[in-house]
């Protein structure tokens, strides 16, 4: 019916923005929520899906699946791209400041240059370059989405 391979890579993906954003302690809830709520709904969504393929439980429902998998990998391409821009945003919104401890002190400085949007975040070097990693897979996940919908797009035309 399909390749099942194809439904690994954005689960696995998926998985790593999830743990990624978890890990950074959320630091702008209101744009990291979004990204945590699609990174796990797609999560549960696609191991469902893969389950259905797995087992052969799609064999036995009755119901065009190309439209389905075409369907359901444009939406998850939708709200992955959008988590993608929010968490580059929340990344971005760093603006070059620095936390850093003084030599021979226990004196800790922030440094902040001037912001240059609506949102400031001010993140530990950890924190942003969890951050980074989990902008980078969520990149990932939304073109492995995109290449899931194109590739069962062409399955539904042939």
């Amino acid at each position: 019916m399909t390749n099942r391979s194809v439904y690994f890579y954005p689960q696995l993906f998926g998985g790593l923005v999830w743990i990624l954003v978890a890990s950074s302690n959320v630091p702008v809830p209101l744009l990291q929520g979004w990204v945590m709520f699609v990174s796990i709904t797609s999560f549960i969504l696609s191991s469902t899906y893969l389950i259905f393929l797995v087992t052969g439980l799609a064999d036995r429902i009755i119901t065009d699946w190309n439209v389905l998998d075409v369907t359901y990998h444009f939406m998850a391409l939708l709200f992955y791209f959008a988590a993608f821009v929010l968490e580059a945003a929340t990344t971005a919104a760093n603006g070059g400041a620095h936390i850093k401890i003084l030599p021979n002190s226990t004196e800790t400085v922030m440094c902040i240059a001037y912001p240059r949007g609506n949102i400031f975040t001010v993140m530990d070097d950890r924190q942003y370059s969890v951050n980074v990693a989990a902008t980078v897979f969520a990149f990932v996940v939304t073109l492995c989405y995109g290449c899931s919908m194109v590739m069962g797009f062409k399955r539904w035309m042939s």
